[in-house]
């Protein structure tokens, strides 16, 4: 008998015949999450991923693949050769070990016979084994409705034996999906947004706007800190760097004052499609939510999407700030997040911003500024820097 780890997928089994390709990318990226714990085997076999880790650390294991996108449901589980005997005594075992750290009171057995040369039906199985069970155990009920714990039993070319089914984020592999641009703030929003579409398969890369020396070094850190956490979903991914304060001074001293957010924003679409291009993405991704602040009413979204032509995914578009919140401290970026640092939407922030912008405004307003200039400049000041887990 020997402990294995069984991974399942959901949305993967739907692709057709595409489902090899999204199959084989998980089990990539599994690969790439446990290389460094030592000699462990990942394989697919019967629409499902199997991990032997011979005596590596289960738990850590389960840590990591909680992580990965793609995966639905994860369990440790015993797999021996096909005996009913052996089968019994594997899900009493289970059962005495929920009684012991969980105080259990009732139980059901959920059997699934592939392998229909056993002579037992599913429903036969699971009857035999819990028999067996109530027999060995005091105090213990079977309870098919709501069970305080369930034993699975899945007979195939070998038997396999398991009570606990661990959740993963589901969604689709990383890279399955196409590669796109984050624009990665300080602030709680973008990771989310990030996060939220890497899960259905987007590659990342970033960029990050900042105003320095307006803000300060320790802001430049907070955006570095969000992104390691990123990574530890999307893997290792780049990081662009780009100081707006020229920009901003420009428009501070030629323009409005009520239209420096509005002014702002498009030039960091502009810089962010140019460097999506340079960095092979085909999309934008931001953190905005609709009427959330004076940047993001539907006629400021409006203003900011004519500054550039690749598409903009805005996965939290419709999402509560609250739900928003719950996601960042779910996926652990929210401490980050809140740290006390400026970002460069602090600077020059007007005391009422424009908060239903007319283009044919904001371009009469652009016209002032030499903005090819402006953004050249800025793209060859741009500091580059992959992300890598520690």
């Amino acid at each position: 008998m020997e402990r294995i780890i069984i991974v399942r997928y959901g949305e993967i089994m739907m692709k057709g015949l595409n489902k090899r390709f999204f199959e084989d990318k998980l089990v990539k990226h599994i690969r790439h999450a446990l290389k460094d714990l030592g000699n462990i085997r990942v394989y697919k076999k019967e629409s499902r991923i199997l991990i032997d880790f011979e005596d590596y650390n289960e738990n850590l294991i389960i840590k990591r693949l909680k992580k990965i996108f793609g995966i639905v449901l994860i369990s440790g589980a015993y797999r021996f050769p096909v005996d009913l005997d052996k089968i019994k005594e594997v899900a009493l075992n289970e059962i005495k070990r929920r009684i012991e750290n969980e105080g259990i009171k009732t139980f059901k057995v959920d059997s699934k016979r592939v392998d229909k040369k056993f002579p037992l039906k599913s429903l036969e199985i699971s009857s035999e084994i819990g028999a067996h069970i109530l027999r060995n155990v005091q105090d213990i009920k079977v309870d098919v409705h709501n069970p305080d714990a369930v034993v699975y039993v899945e007979v195939r070319d070998e038997a396999y034996v398991f009570s606990d089914k661990i959740y993963g984020h589901g969604g689709l592999p990383v890279g399955t999906g196409g590669k796109a641009l984050l624009l990665l703030s300080g602030g709680i929003d973008s990771p989310v947004a990030g996060w939220l579409m890497a899960k259905r398969g987007l590659e990342l890369d970033a960029v990050h706007f900042h105003s320095y020396p307006f803000t300060s070094e320790r802001a430049k850190e907070k955006v570095m800190d969000l992104a390691k956490i990123l990574s530890i979903y999307v893997g290792r991914f780049r990081l662009y760097s780009i100081n707006l304060l020229p920009i901003q001074k420009e428009i501070n001293e030629k323009c409005p004052e009520d239209e420096m957010t509005i002014l702002s924003r498009r030039f960091m679409m502009k810089l962010a499609q140019r460097v999506a291009k340079l960095s092979g993405s085909s999309a934008l991704v931001t953190g905005e939510s609709l009427g959330q602040v004076a940047s993001q009413t539907i006629e400021s979204l409006h203003t900011t999407n004519s500054a550039v032509e690749l598409p903009v995914f805005r996965p939290l578009i419709a999402t509560d700030k609250v739900d928003i919140i719950n996601m960042a401290k779910e996926i652990e970026t929210y401490e980050t997040s809140i740290l006390p640092y400026e970002d460069c939407c602090t600077v020059f922030l007007p005391k009422r911003p424009v908060t239903k912008p007319r283009l044919d405004k904001i371009l009469k307003s652009e016209e002032k500024l030499d903005v090819e200039a402006l953004i050249e400049e800025a793209l060859g000041n741009m500091e580059v820097e992959d992300i890598i887990l520690d």
